[in-house]
């Protein structure tokens, strides 16, 4: 239950993303910049968070190790997933951005067999969880009303060009972030893993930005103060959070899946982002209907982990 709420609190600080960032395309911001000023702006605060701990020489000594693999699940987990979210500001508003971003729910279900068994000696790989892939659809059906119902109107071409990319990030997040974990195997904290993998991603960032710096100068300073705001919620808060809350669960990709499927939080705090702040319509009563839908999977995704764990505990007490 503990991962379960963590993952929710990083839902609310994630949504601050869409909120703000189609703020700034609004805002005439590019999305290059938007991009790139998110973790140039974290690379300070973690920075801090890090050495006053004293684990900024452990985190080097672990990157040193395998830089290659840094790079390459650093790129993909951050890069393949910040990047494409971005663009998506061009096209699609914030609601659907987050609406599509609900793929990643199923995204992480179906990355599962790709991964060993982290207790198996024999390295057997694991098989579909379909108990959790169908909590996932239940909170995707939810998802979809929403979408449906918020789409009237509006250019399929635009609708492609927003949800392509985000389907790129929706796989590219669980599989660098699991992929990381699975590298460090519980040897850094989510600070030390945030800061490694937002450095081993700067490459990327520092490209964009030159090719922002080029073809569009420099970005506002309300489009700054928007990328601070964003990588201090987002980037540092919301970031930390999810992968704490998958550390607590990294040996069990079962109940991983359930985490990650917290995120579908996403879209109904974006939502009431758009409304409040943006100016937004609020839900028709068929988005609130898709609401509970949401909430309904959610509330199982929670109480099939807590009978998980209930069941065995009650095992291990009669000497299972």
């Amino acid at each position: 239950m503990r991962a379960i709420l963590l993952g929710v609190c990083s839902a609310f600080f994630f949504a601050f993303t869409f909120v703000l960032n189609r703020s700034m395309e609004l805002g005439g911001g590019s999305w290059l910049w938007s991009a790139s000023l998110r973790y140039f702006f974290m690379i300070p605060f973690l920075l801090i968070i890090v050495c006053m701990n004293r684990q900024l020489k452990d985190l080097w000594q672990v990157m040193k190790e395998n830089p290659k693999a840094w790079l390459l699940w650093s790129l993909v987990g951050f890069g393949l997933f910040y990047a494409p979210l971005c663009f998506a500001t061009i096209y699609s508003p914030g609601w659907l951005i987050a609406g599509s971003w609900q793929m990643t729910i199923i995204a992480g279900t179906l990355l599962v067999p790709i991964f060993m068994r982290s207790n198996d000696p024999f390295k057997e790989r694991q098989g579909i969880p379909f108990k959790e892939l169908g909590f996932s659809l239940i909170i995707l059906v939810g998802v979809f009303i929403m979408q449906a119902d918020a789409m009237n109107g509006l250019p399929m071409h635009e609708f492609l060009l927003g949800f392509l990319p985000i389907m790129v990030a929706a796989f590219a997040y669980p599989l660098g972030n699991r992929k990381m974990m699975e590298l460090t195997n519980g040897r850094l904290n989510a600070f030390q893993r945030v800061l490694g993998m937002t450095i081993a991603s700067m490459p990327l960032w520092l490209l964009l930005a030159l090719i922002a710096l080029m073809t569009e100068g420099r970005p506002s300073g309300m489009q700054s103060l928007q990328s601070l705001t964003v990588a201090i919620t987002s980037g540092i808060i919301a970031t930390v959070l999810f992968f704490k809350a998958t550390d607590l669960i990294r040996k069990d990709l079962k109940k991983l899946a359930a985490v990650e499927a917290t995120q579908s939080m996403e879209l109904i705090f974006a939502l009431g982002g758009e409304v409040i702040f943006l100016s937004a319509a609020f839900p028709s009563l068929i988005s609130l209907f898709g609401i509970a839908v949401v909430m309904a999977g959610m509330a199982l995704h929670s109480y099939g982990t807590l009978a998980v764990k209930t069941n065995r505990n009650k095992m291990e007490e009669e000497g299972f």
